[in-house]
């Protein structure tokens, strides 16, 4: 092997010069991609109007929704009278359970005596002219009069006449009607009622609260610890709390409020809360129809749906393995024949399972049948194309092999060809498995049953947003064993497990 030197070099290029010259491509294909990759963003960022999007969000009310996965609220209600005088309401259903008394909230009542209306006429009677004429009986002025004299009736209540909300340790609300004071760490704000009903701030709001008009209502925010709504005629108050209330047994249930210890000792050999049950079966009864969590039925719609998604992946393995050996030019030597059978393929793959969905739930009615119809027919054109692919992939050596001792058609296929296939097909029908436990929750949203419907009926009331998370956790766990089940046996299946 010669090497040119520097003169001879010279003169080849000085004889050819577009042979040394570089490509055009070659030089300016980076910059040429950086420039086509930044006017793509851009173009992505003017289209879909990221900005926009990024500017007006209301990332407050994201982290609100956030915080209610993982939290839950406690609303009192201090209805404010015209007197000045409330009353503390909270809701039936409340988390606190019944005789509410938390330390958060302090109050200080008074005895009023007060003249109340019971009874009477709510209208006057319209006036009659004088120079009236009637053929019914005259009526007695007098007993007219007397029945729709107003009753009334003197009583003595007890009221709340100032009100203490500690939301947190350096959050507050002091009500003292017709004036509240809310302090939320170094600042105060103080409202006032009107005789017509307005809450006016006497200066500026704060950037934790808010006032959509002069007048309305003053909504005040305190992070995680909560919220309040003010107004003239009540204050409704949301304390947080991290965690999931009454998870294990709802308010109604004869173990609410009771300590795990005290809950052993009964089950151990406490006398029967129940005369009808034990109390080991009291126990298990209110967990399982917890009405607040319904943990039976969100356990059993998630056992649907790993079903749903079990069958349907099954189905379609059964169905897309036949059909896989007609679509493979190499297995079934007709080529119409194979054309149909991949263009079945595209047709059924090309429709998304969700719209899949929506069409069987039609044709069906909700259930996880239309779900495991859904998964199947999007399945088999996806799995059918890939069983096909591998098909045509496979080394005809073996199968010639075992054609050339005088092996059968079936016997050739059998011992030539599923050998090298069928690891392949099994790895790949166990990945969908495991991908379709993850679309049938999507799917079931738009009522192909399983947890996915439960999943979108809590979410629409825009309230139980920790049933969503308990939901979500349990997808996640599912998901979770199902995806290391899956990828232990493919491994097993492919040979890539490492030997100890």
């Amino acid at each position: 092997m010669t090497t040119l030197t520097m003169a001879e070099l010279s003169a080849i290029e000085a004889r050819h010069p577009d042979l040394m010259k570089p490509r055009f491509w070659s030089v300016y294909r980076i910059p040429i991609a950086a420039v086509t990759i930044a006017l793509y963003f851009l173009f992505c960022w003017w289209f879909f109007a990221i900005g926009h999007v990024l500017s007006t969000s209301n990332w407050g009310i994201a982290s609100i929704y956030l915080a209610d996965w993982v939290s839950y609220e406690e609303r009192p209600d201090i209805d404010i009278a015209a007197d000045g005088t409330m009353q503390v309401k909270w809701g039936r259903y409340d988390p606190i359970g019944p005789n509410p008394d938390p330390d958060w909230l302090v109050t200080e009542t008074k005895t009023v005596t007060r003249t109340i209306e019971t009874g009477g006429s709510a209208e006057a009677a319209p006036a009659q002219p004088k120079s009236s004429f009637s053929f019914v009986a005259p009526v007695n002025r007098g007993t007219a009069d007397a029945e729709t004299a107003e009753k009334t009736e003197t009583r003595t209540e007890t009221v709340v006449s100032h009100a203490l909300v500690q939301m947190s340790r350096t959050s507050a609300i002091d009500v003292s009607p017709p004036e509240v004071m809310v302090t939320h760490g170094d600042q105060r704000l103080q409202l006032k009622f009107g005789a017509d009903g307005s809450v006016t701030p006497s200066g500026a709001l704060p950037d934790w609260a808010t006032q959509r008009a002069p007048g309305e209502k003053v909504v005040v925010s305190f992070g995680f610890p909560g919220w309040a709504e003010i107004r003239s005629d009540a204050i409704k108050v949301h304390k947080r709390y991290f965690g999931w209330e009454n998870f294990f047994f709802d308010i109604d249930s004869r173990l609410f409020g009771k300590s795990w210890g005290q809950i052993a000792r009964l089950i151990w050999s406490g006398d029967r809360l129940d005369p009808a049950q034990s109390n080991l079966s009291l126990a298990i009864n209110d967990f399982l129809y917890n009405p607040s969590w319904q943990h039976l039925d969100v356990w059993s719609k998630l056992l649907q749906t790993v079903v749903m998604a079990f069958v349907g992946t099954l189905l379609a393995s059964l169905i897309a393995f036949p059909l896989a050996f007609i679509a493979a030019r190499n297995i079934t030597r007709n080529k119409p024949l194979n054309q149909v059978t991949k263009r079945f393929f595209d047709f059924q793959r090309s429709v998304d399972m969700f719209i899949w969905a929506l069409f069987f739930t039609r044709a069906f009615g909700p259930g996880p049948l239309a779900g495991i119809a859904a998964i199947f027919f999007t399945d088999t054109g996806t799995l059918g194309k890939l069983y096909a692919e591998a098909l045509e992939n496979i080394d005809d050596k073996q199968r010639e092999g075992v054609k050339s001792v005088g092996a059968s058609p079936l016997s050739i296929q059998r011992f030539g060809v599923l050998p090298q296939v069928l690891p392949v097909f099994a790895s790949q029908a166990l990945y969908f498995w495991e991908s379709n436990t993850r679309s049938a929750t999507i799917i079931g949203a738009v009522g192909a049953g399983g947890i996915g419907l439960k999943l979108w009926e809590a979410m629409r009331t825009n309230q139980d947003w920790e049933n969503v998370g308990y939901m979500v956790v349990l997808i996640l766990i599912v998901v979770f064993v199902f995806d290391t089940l899956s990828n232990a046996l493919r491994s097993r299946l492919m040979g890539t497990r490492k030997r100890s």
